[in-house]
């Protein structure tokens, strides 16, 4: 294996320096003068701005949050000349569907941390275990350790591709892909770009879809329906048209 495309195992470990450092900068951050009366209206208030900088500044425990997110195994490793970040955790059942969950902007890998557990041992938290996982949780080009980034052009597709190379990398040829949010476009986008290997797509909280629920003149209205979509149909402005035949958003005959 090239070095280019080598899987290095990570572990996150910030320098006391540079915590002590960010402590210190917030104690002498310059407060400006706020607008009376404007509320939220004019900004964030200041009032809202100076408590939450307080509590990073003096409350927040980044160790214990560190140690939490190194309970999982993690790696690294270059594509497209991108360092990626990804969770790599496998199930204890060998019959385990590999499953490549992305997250949202703005967002980060810890929305996972809870997940990942019932995922790839439902047994253990009550489910079946037919319904295990083996998780690849990356982070976005740019977020948490997948940086910095170097150049423009990392748009959705970009990242899908990536994404592509990264499970081809870690041996999956037959997987599941779910995000939400940004993590939602990315992950349609994955199931056009490697249709040969994608069985299914799931998304939750996509860009400009239905609200639960619509405000009317009479009061509450009921929610939008939802139409199952296709990610391998359509062009590549992220829309797609009906697919009655797909399911969980989607699986195609």
């Amino acid at each position: 294996m090239t070095a280019y495309a080598a899987i290095r195992p990570h572990r996150i470990d910030i320098p006391q320096a540079d915590l002590d450092d960010l402590r210190g900068r917030l104690a002498r951050t310059r407060w400006p003068s706020g607008l009376p009366g404007a509320g939220g209206e004019a900004g964030v208030p200041l009032e809202y701005l100076k408590e939450l900088a307080e509590y990073w500044r003096s409350d927040y425990d980044w160790r214990v949050q560190e140690a939490r997110l190194n309970e999982f195994p993690q790696f690294t490793t270059t594509i497209d000349g991108q360092n990626v970040h990804f969770l790599h955790v496998r199930s204890p059942e060998p019959d385990a569907l590999p499953l490549i969950i992305t997250h949202g902007w703005p967002g980060s890998i810890v929305e996972f941390v809870d997940l990942i557990g019932p995922l790839t041992d439902p047994a253990r938290h009550g489910g079946d275990p037919a319904d295990a996982f083996h998780v690849v949780a990356p982070s976005l080009p740019g977020f948490g350790f997948s940086g910095p980034v170097h150049e423009a052009g990392w748009d959705t597709r970009r990242v899908a591709r990536a994404w592509a190379g990264l499970m081809s990398r870690l041996g999956y040829t037959r997987y599941g892909a779910q995000g939400g949010d940004t993590g939602s476009i990315v992950s349609s986008e994955l199931g056009r770009i490697d249709q040969g290997h994608v069985i299914g797509v799931h998304v939750n909280n996509r860009p400009g879809s239905p609200r639960p629920a619509r405000r009317g003149r009479a009061g509450i209205l009921p929610p939008a329906p939802l139409t199952p979509y296709c990610p391998h149909q359509g062009g590549t402005n992220g829309r797609f048209p009906p697919a009655a035949n797909c399911w969980a958003a989607v699986r195609c005959s």
